[in-house]
């Protein structure tokens, strides 16, 4: 809002999002030039409490930037000790052997890690550099120059009226102005969102892919942990309905990651992602293992996958984009930390070469040129034609003219070019009539458990009295739209039970947005077929409060 008058303090660079790939930015910038003014601006509650992610680090993107993280501490504990591709059917397995497979796919190197610990790591190695770090501080609203640069955020805005407006006990914030302003929200950022749009950076790409990833935490036996075993499975119970998988990894103290990875791209609107995640818990090879454990925590984020071919161009006047901001998730890796923090590294440097020359405020062409060419372009580029071969052919084909693919790329030939994704997720949704129900089991309450439980235990929570940050551009299109032709998709995409259709006798559908429980995963904002709900910050240190995912 231009008419609201707020303080504003001047930076070198302005970094939204304190993630791997904005906290990579601030470290670097201060390893280059102890004296730039360097800010990060956070969220969450604290650094890590929105940072979900497998997740297998390798250590590269580190190594570049922290080349002494042992020595430092890093959370970097688990080191991978064994392999393990299955494919499920409804009741047995069948071992995927390694030896087929490219060398990019192993994890030999890498290590089992909770990402928010990581980043709670890396903001104490920027905060002993001069790096000043707020958590708690929403980005609503970029702040534009006199010349359509980008010039800064604002950020902090607390106490607005439940209809959005400014009340007599709103806190307005402040705009912090930077040389450079650094985007670094995550999946579908909603600063990003804007930037992409208003300098039409998507122009000439690939529409960009995405998947819905759930985690949870379980501690479970102890003669059943095997420390450092990292474990994927495809197939059961997704079967044809859509692409995707699992993943099981086994950090210490007795704990495992349990993830489910659905592809957006589904047709069947009448599909239940988390249902989906909870029915696999059943398989016999997962139920052994987790039974007589305890899940001690749960959360879900959305994941870029549309790779090399979708990524935007990354700059503008004033403003770069980092990490998934982007999408730099190697999708058959299911990795894109080490690209995020790459990305952050390559950023600053651009940053850095343009303040010292006198400029500011331009785009910086020698980052996007750097991603492109550089480690993270040529990570993205061997495997660019997984997705959309997926996609397009099923898993069998993934598996064998994808790996086929993936090993040509590996000694630089590209015997399939470059594929397309062709439509966007939330056209790629069918109509209701042409599909046929899906029957979901009700949950056990010890190996499944509904949306709700679950929710409690991503520790989530929202100030009631604000508006919701979850915006529909026409209220009256869920129910005159969405419901009879998509059998109201919302209620079951979402993660997090926040939308819901009500109906009473003799009355219209009501549709209802439990804000309250957002996870902050971006589903909504991607798969609504109708592309009606807007994701939007809530006012800072609301959402998760995810410990150690």
């Amino acid at each position: 809002m231009a008419d609201i008058e707020r303080e504003a303090m001047e930076y070198d660079v302005v970094i939204v999002g304190a993630g791997p790939a904005g906290l990579s930015a601030a470290i670097r910038l201060k390893q280059l030039d102890a004296d730039l003014n360097v800010v990060v601006l956070e969220k969450g509650s604290e650094v890590g409490a929105h940072i979900l992610s497998g997740a297998v680090l390798d250590p590269v993107g580190l190594d570049a930037l922290i080349p002494d993280w042992k020595e430092k501490g890093a959370p970097l504990n688990v080191p991978v000790r064994e392999d393990n591709f299955y494919m499920l059917g409804e009741a047995g397995k069948l071992r995927v052997p390694n030896f087929p497979m490219p060398p990019l796919m192993s994890n030999h190197g890498n290590y089992i890690v909770s990402m928010g610990n990581v980043c709670r790591w890396m903001a104490e190695q920027a905060e002993a550099l001069g790096v000043e770090i707020f958590p708690g501080m929403s980005c609503s609203e970029l702040v534009y120059g006199d010349n359509g640069e980008v010039k800064g955020v604002v950020a902090g805005v607390f106490g607005l009226e439940p209809d959005g407006s400014y009340g007599p006990n709103t806190e307005p914030g402040m705009e912090l102005h930077g040389k450079y302003v650094f985007l670094s929200e995550g999946v579908r950022g909603s600063l990003s969102k804007e930037v992409i749009a208003k300098y039409d950076l998507a122009k000439g790409k690939e529409p960009q892919k995405y998947g819905l990833g759930m985690k949870e935490i379980w501690e479970i036996d102890p003669e059943k942990h095997r420390e450092g075993t990292v474990t994927h499975t495809m197939g059961w119970p997704l079967g044809k309905n859509a692409g995707g998988g699992s993943f099981i990894y086994h950090l210490e103290n007795n704990q495992v990651y349990v993830g489910f990875v659905v592809h957006l791209n589904y047709e069947n609107p009448h599909l239940f992602p988390y249902m989906e995640f909870q029915r696999f818990k059943h398989h016999p090879m997962v139920a052994e293992l987790l039974k007589g454990g305890k899940r001690v925590a749960y959360g879900a984020r959305a994941i870029s996958e549309g790779g090399f071919q979708s990524m935007p161009k990354m700059v503008a006047p004033g403003v770069a984009l980092l990490g998934c901001s982007v999408g730099m998730v190697n999708v058959p890796r299911i990795k894109g930390n080490h690209n995020a923090m790459l990305s952050g590294k390559a950023a600053a440097e651009a940053a850095h070469a343009a303040l010292k020359a006198g400029r500011a405020s331009d785009e910086l062409s020698d980052y996007e040129t750097e991603v492109r060419t550089g480690a993270i372009g040529k990570d993205l580029w061997k495997v660019r034609n997984v997705k959309p071969m997926w996609s397009k052919r099923g898993l069998l084909a993934s598996l064998t003219l994808g790996g086929m693919d993936m090993w040509a790329n590996t000694f630089g030939l590209s015997p399939l070019g470059t594929m397309g994704h062709g439509k966007s997720d939330a056209e790629a949704t069918g109509e209701a009539k042409k599909f046929k129900a899906i029957d979901y089991p009700k949950p056990d309450g010890k190996l499944s458990f509904d949306r709700l439980t679950n929710v409690a235990f991503s520790f989530t929570n929202h100030e009631e009295s604000q508006p919701a940050h979850l915006k529909l551009k026409d209220d009256s299109v869920p129910v005159s739209v969405n419901l009879p032709k998509y059998a109201g998709p919302s209620a079951r995409y979402c993660p997090a039970g926040v939308y819901e259709f009500v109906q009473e006798e003799g009355k219209d559908a009501k549709f209802v947005i439990n804000f309250q429980n957002c996870v902050h995963c971006k589903t909504c904002d991607i798969k609504d077929p109708s592309q009606n709900i807007n994701w939007t910050v809530p006012q800072g240190g609301d959402g998760p409060n995810y410990p150690n995912m």
